[in-house]
């Protein structure tokens, strides 16, 4: 009696509880829909509402025409090519500022080298320290990362916005330090690029309302293009970059992509120079004059391809001295510990050491240290003889003068010059390499390269002008110069992409043939016994799971067969399957794609078939009896790639980059061993980096 009791007040406190509860549900619904009839507290509600329907309009407007994806493109262009336009602005304002007051100080030898020195060391330390304080993942060229990230490497600091505003702050700082540091803007502007192209793959998808996933991979090897392209206003050269260093296995889906953005970056970034009055009208950077009555003489490709001899030899040195430098660096304990807890007292005093060898008073006199980059390779590419220009130096006009003297200093002769600074160079750019800071590798190269070539024109010229009739006319020591940048640069990152810059940056197509000859001879050379290149070794040294640089490095890898790795299928179906299993597979498995064979006792592999496909088919199907086979209900595609345990880890890879192939199933005379996953095939690829 006391049980039946207690239920009864029980359930009158229950009822009473949900009545309250429903009293409290209507009064929240009808407080909802008062502050609904309320007005907003937005401001100017209809003029937001008037341009949401215009800026819906427009995106109407627009992808009648085109798809969005096709505006990201030359969006990207856009935007890269200001980011290169003011950059270059800044930088130039910096230097100028540095030159005026190294100027005004004439006279007063100890504050000329206080302001020679003290400049650059203040510019790189603040770069390293800026750098490193908002993101420690945007020192370097980021290439070597890039190229990671591309083939499949989940490395998203890379690709933060922190990292681009880190990067782009520390390029500008490092680039303002002239000459004195010998540093450029290439590579990190590449990874900058690449930053805007992840960005841009994110606008697309928001575009797209988040319905439809966009093809991160493809933007971002677009967006190696528009590095390049904006840099130099080299739409070709830079889809050529693309290809050769930063997409290993290139897909031909991206070709029209990277060209359209391309060109639109190359554009943009000539039409600013226009705009801003540096330039009269869209020409090449570096415009030069060569005469293309007769460019050269058939004896010299002989002379051109031996340029591209002694070009290899020198890079093969220069790589070598990288390698070790970054070595020594990672493994001596005074030098590490100091990188490790002030990153931006090592760049000072680096960047002091380098200005102190480089100021004019001491070696930089014999050594035209007083050149920035820009009149550096202007004046190696001039297409007129050192050797006239020292017998008629009165008549020349006050730019080219100023370079002559640089390049001729009282007391030496051009010879001796070009010698010292190819010498002096090789080792200043070493050291400058080791800097943990935002700076690029490749228009110091092409600079080198150039000296190499001048030299060597310069003494064909000199050797030629007495012994064959109108040589003197016919020796163009600025074309050796253009082939010299072109081979030099190729064989230091492997690549053939730098022949077509350095026309695309002069205008000079005469000089195709030779710069394309001595660029094929040195790749040759260098490329020889597997060596790497330079960006190679940088992801060996920092252990980057690159597999082609691990190649390189250890061709040995290429052979691992990846029957050790093969991973069991997990869930896999007979084509006698019944419905009433398959449903109870659904509800078990997380697997998205299951492989279907002829029967579990002989694995032969039928094909495969998709999850939702199978919902789909079983929904419709569900009213029938549950013990009617798969074969009956649906139809199993056909594998189109698959693979033998005999296949080797490059060619899974090579497969898997190239398709976006997430697994690949493993057969052996047909029958089903397993699967290799891209997770696994990664996992695989960073042990071997380890272990190189």
């Amino acid at each position: 009696m006391d049980e039946t009791c207690v239920n009864v007040k029980r359930l009158e406190e229950n009822e009473e509880q949900s009545i309250d509860e429903d009293k409290t549900d209507q009064e929240k619904a009808e407080e909802k829909l008062i502050s609904s009839n309320r007005r907003s507290w937005k401001p100017w509600q209809e003029s937001r509402s008037r341009i949401r329907e215009c800026v819906l309009y427009v995106k109407k407007v627009l992808v009648s025409f085109a798809s969005m994806e096709w505006y990201c493109y030359a969006l990207l262009g856009i935007i890269t090519a200001l980011m290169s336009f003011f950059m270059d602005m800044t930088v130039a304002k910096l230097l100028n500022a540095h030159q005026w007051l190294y100027r005004c100080l004439k006279g007063h030898h100890l504050l000329q080298f206080l302001c020679w020195t003290l400049y650059p060391a203040c510019l790189c330390a603040l770069s390293t320290s800026f750098a490193h304080s908002i993101c420690p993942f945007s020192a370097g060229s980021g290439v070597p990362e890039a190229r990671a990230i591309l083939l499949g490497v989940d490395m998203p600091d890379y690709l933060s916005l922190s990292n681009l505003f880190a990067k782009l702050f520390g390029l500008i700082c490092t680039l303002a330090s002239g000459s004195t540091v010998f540093l450029g803007k290439v590579g990190p502007f590449v990874h900058l690029s690449i930053m805007v192209g992840a960005f841009m793959s994110r606008l697309h998808v928001s575009c797209r309302g988040g319905k439809q996933r966009a093809a991160k991979g493809e933007m971002l090897v677009v967006a190696s293009a528009v590095g390049v392209a904006s840099c130099f206003g080299a739409p070709i050269s830079g889809v050529l970059f693309s290809i050769e260093v930063m997409g290993t296995h290139y897909s031909v889906r991206n070709y029209c992509p990277c060209f359209f953005a391309a060109a639109c970056g190359a554009i943009t970034f000539r039409l600013l120079s226009v705009c801003s009055s540096d330039q009269e009208t869209i020409q090449a950077l570096f415009k030069t004059s060569f005469s293309s009555d007769l460019p050269y003489q058939p004896f010299e490709i002989f002379i051109f391809a031996l340029l591209g001899l002694f070009c290899s030899i020198l890079s093969c040195i220069y790589l070598f001295c990288h390698r070790w430098a970054l070595r020594f660096v990672k493994t001596n304990k005074p030098i590490s510990r100091l990188l490790a807890t002030e990153k931006s007292l090592y760049s000072a005093i680096v960047a002091f050491l380098l200005a102190c060898f480089t100021f004019y008073h001491s070696a930089g006199h014999f050594i035209a240290a007083e050149l920035t980059m820009k009149q550096l390779l202007t004046s190696l590419l001039d297409g007129t003889s050192w050797y006239s220009v020292s017998q008629n130096a009165s008549a020349l006009q006050e730019p080219q003068r100023t370079f002559w003297q640089a390049w001729n200093p009282p007391g030496k002769s051009y010879f001796q010059t070009l010698g010292l600074f190819i010498t002096a160079k090789v080792g200043l750019l070493v050291v400058a390499c080791t800097l943990p800071l935002p700076a690029g590798y490749f228009m110091p190269v092409f600079v080198y390269g150039a000296a190499v070539g001048r030299l060597v024109g310069e003494v064909s010229a000199y050797l030629l002008s007495d012994g064959i009739s109108s040589a003197e006319s016919l020796i163009n020591p600025g074309g050796y110069a253009l082939a010299g940048a072109a081979a030099f640069s190729g064989a230091v990152t492997h690549t053939l992409s730098p022949a077509l810059l350095a026309l695309e940056m002069t205008g000079q197509c005469s000089h195709a043939v030779p710069a394309l000859i001595a660029t094929l001879v040195s790749n040759a050379v260098a490329r020889a016994k597997h060596r790497p290149s330079f960006y190679d070794g940088i992801s060996l040294i920092k252990q980057l799971p690159h597999l082609p640089s691990l190649i390189r490095a250890c061709p040995k890898l290429a052979n691992v067969q990846i029957k050790q790795f093969v991973i069991p299928a997990g869930v896999v179906l007979e084509r006698t399957e019944t419905l009433a299993s398959l449903k109870h597979i659904l509800n078990e498995s997380a697997d998205n794609e299951f492989p279907v064979v002829d029967s579990h006792d002989s694995p032969i592999l039928l094909g495969t078939i998709n999850k939702s496909q199978l919902r789909e088919h079983l929904h419709q199907h569900r009213n029938e009896d549950l013990c009617k086979q798969l074969e009956e209900v649906c139809n199993v595609q056909p594998v189109r790639l698959h693979l033998t345990p005999e296949s080797t880890v490059k060619q899974a890879h090579c497969i898997m980059s190239a398709t976006g192939e997430q697994r690949l199933f493993i057969t052996e005379s047909g029958r089903l061993c397993g699967v290799i996953t891209w997770k696994e095939m990664k996992k695989i690829i960073e042990e071997m980096a380890k272990e190189v």
